[in-house]
């Protein structure tokens, strides 16, 4: 049985405590992925920070350097990575190569640091006297990744973070490990020196330990609403920088003048893709006006037609769940909603494969209210709420209420309505008929409400601000007539 290890100053390592890693499309255990101590952790740390001396004071042209060869390496090794993506997570094969694509234009981003770490300087603000402004590492970072991008989430942190002079602690997932440790080894390829990035496994221990540890500076975590809170808090509390990004659920509102056609293909596309264990997932559908049965037979026609399967299978659009408890989970929420009111348009039980994988057919709900559990929790998984609004008033309304705001779409002919919308809206990511408005690496990613904790997004120049601090600088080299004491407060006055 294969093991997954710690990558601590540059090599695998550990023991102890291990959890099983599963294929979800068969249920087969198929790895196990050590799980860190407390010990494991201060390990980790005390490499990071014994590198980050060094690394600190780098040149930013060796980080580019670094970097330029780091992205070759992804670029060559993505079929790869995406492999390991699908065994493990269990998404379709061309959905995991779209996430190692966007990881890789995080990096391209990255490439581009000496242009971002740029300062400023104002000459002569007295006489003599320059200031200049510049951005300095804050040294030992953390990052707390989910498992539904195991290769993604990690890419928007450490080469933003690395490249900007920190290093690097990184604890992905335990349930899908593989990804996140080959795109570290491949970052040693690159010729990141030892100990500037490291990887531990593990579960809430290994989690505590960073958010207490006295030598992490700072903590990026992406996952649940109630563990980003608590990630946030915890902390803060021991003094750190926290960027902690939460759940979501996430409503595409569709006004009387949209391209139904248009509007249910990305309905489909965005609620069930990755069988909805995307953060970004549409998870509510507002039909605004008359066009409710319409949409809604649009809807339920595509979603009738996806083929569920392994993700190996090149026929599949939909693989399996997680785990099989999430799967029956989610598969739980249907039955409920129609004992609650809603109507279940199309029904996708809870069921497997011979070989017992974690699978479960898409559903639609129609008629669906605040009230309901389907609306008001994080389902994270392929089931797809129609609630129908009789005005954009009503609909504006509905989604402003929802306690998250991650992301929010429109669709519409109307550019007014649309430009109203996006003024609007009170969520992070704004979609224009655009299901999933993730941004490009050169913006930022994040969301508003419960679905963020902390005042930075991440990546982009959010995520070079977060991973840096500022200093300000006052120069003045004095003639020798102007030596002497002077203990005046001092002003920008002419003398």
């Amino acid at each position: 049985m294969k093991t997954v290890e710690h990558w601590i100053g540059g090599k695998t390592t550990g023991s102890g405590r291990t959890a099983p890693v599963t294929d979800p499309a068969t249920g087969a255990h198929t790895a196990d992925v050590l799980l860190a101590s407390v010990e494991d952790v201060d390990l980790a740390v005390a490499a990071a920070r014994e590198a980050a001396a060094e690394w600190s004071r780098s040149s930013l042209a060796t980080r580019t350097r670094v970097l330029f060869a780091y992205r070759e390496l992804l670029d060559r090794h993505r079929e790869e990575i995406g492999k390991l993506i699908t065994a493990e997570h269990g998404k379709v094969h061309a959905d995991a190569l779209g996430e190692v694509a966007r990881g890789i234009e995080v990096v391209e981003f990255a490439c581009g640091i000496a242009q971002l770490l740029k300062g400023g300087a104002s000459h002569e603000v007295s006489t003599g006297v320059d200031v200049r402004e510049i951005r300095q590492p804050l040294g030992v970072v953390a990052g707390i990744t989910p498992f539904n991008f195991p290769a993604m989430v990690p890419l928007w942190m450490f080469p933003i973070a690395i490249a900007c002079g920190n290093t690097f602690v990184l604890k992905p997932s335990e349930k899908d490990p593989s990804a996140a440790l080959r795109v570290a080894e491949l970052m040693a390829d690159a010729g990141l020196p030892p100990g500037v990035l490291n990887v531990v496994h593990g579960d809430k221990t290994a989690v505590d330990r960073l958010l207490e540890h006295p030598d992490v500076a700072g903590i990026s975590f992406v996952g649940s609403t109630p563990i980003a809170r608590y990630v946030y808090e915890t902390g803060t509390r021991h003094g750190k920088r926290v960027q902690a990004l939460g759940g979501a659920k996430n409503h595409m509102v569709v006004l009387p003048d949209a391209d139904l056609d248009v509007a249910a293909d990305s309905a489909v596309s965005a609620g069930y893709g990755s069988a909805g264990e995307r953060c970004m997932a549409v998870s509510v559908v507002v039909a605004v006006g008359g066009i409710a049965d319409e949409l809604v037979a649009k809807i339920a026609e595509r979603a009738r037609s996806l083929q569920v399967g392994p993700g190996t299978d090149p026929s599949s659009e939909m693989g399996p769940l997680i785990t099989a408890q999430h799967r029956d989970r989610v598969a739980g929420y249907v039955p409920q909603a129609r004992e609650q009111g809603a109507e279940v348009v199309v029904e996708g039980a809870a069921g497997s494969p011979d070989d017992g994988g974690h699978f479960v057919g898409v559903s639609l709900l129609d008629r669906v209210t605040p009230e309901m559990d389907a609306y008001r929790d994080e389902i994270f998984g392929p089931v797809l709420s129609v609630v129908r609004a009789d005005s954009y008033a009503e609909a504006m309304q509905l989604v402003n209420a929802s306690p998250w705001g991650n992301g929010a779409a429109v669709f519409t002919a109307s550019g007014a309505a649309a430009r109203q919308f996006e003024q609007e809206v009170q969520a992070g990511m704004v979609g224009i008929n655009v299901p999933i408005p993730v941004p490009v690496a050169y913006h930022s990613f994040g969301g508003w409400k419960a679905s963020l904790f902390g005042d930075s997004h991440v990546y982009g120049a959010d995520g070079v601000h977060f991973y840096t601090r500022g200093k300000v600088v006052t120069t003045r080299w004095p003639a020798p007539a102007t030596r002497g004491l002077d203990l005046a407060f001092p002003s920008n006055a002419e003398s």
